[in-house]
């Protein structure tokens, strides 16, 4: 990781520990994101630049969680929810008070 972030700093200013900015040109951009996602290795990226767009920006990851999503021509980000949904219980015959009770929904 340390080859990536003296490699990145050639072209880049680090404001944070891991977070670049910079204004490349789109050549230097695309092979800057090349050499990012071949050594970032089993980490994460997200690179976002300003494309000629309505929205004025645009996003790209690499094997990260968020994804970036078109809805309607305007780019979002995708969080997958971290709470695993409980499984439905099956309270035939109970009142609809004791439901709550039981399981904490109001």
């Amino acid at each position: 990781m340390k080859a990536l972030c003296g490699f990145l700093t050639r072209w880049l200013l680090e404001i944070l520990p891991g977070v670049f900015v910079g204004g490349p040109s789109a050549r230097v951009r695309a092979a800057l994101w090349e050499d990012v996602r071949r050594y970032a290795g089993m980490g994460c990226a997200l690179l976002a630049y300003n494309p000629d767009n309505e929205q004025g920006f645009a996003f790209e990851t690499h094997d990260h969680k968020w994804r970036p999503i078109d809805h309607e021509g305007v780019t979002l980000i995708h969080r997958p929810s971290d709470r695993v949904a409980a499984p439905s219980p099956s309270c035939e015959g109970w009142s609809k008070a004791s439901k709550r009770r039981r399981f904490g929904s109001r």
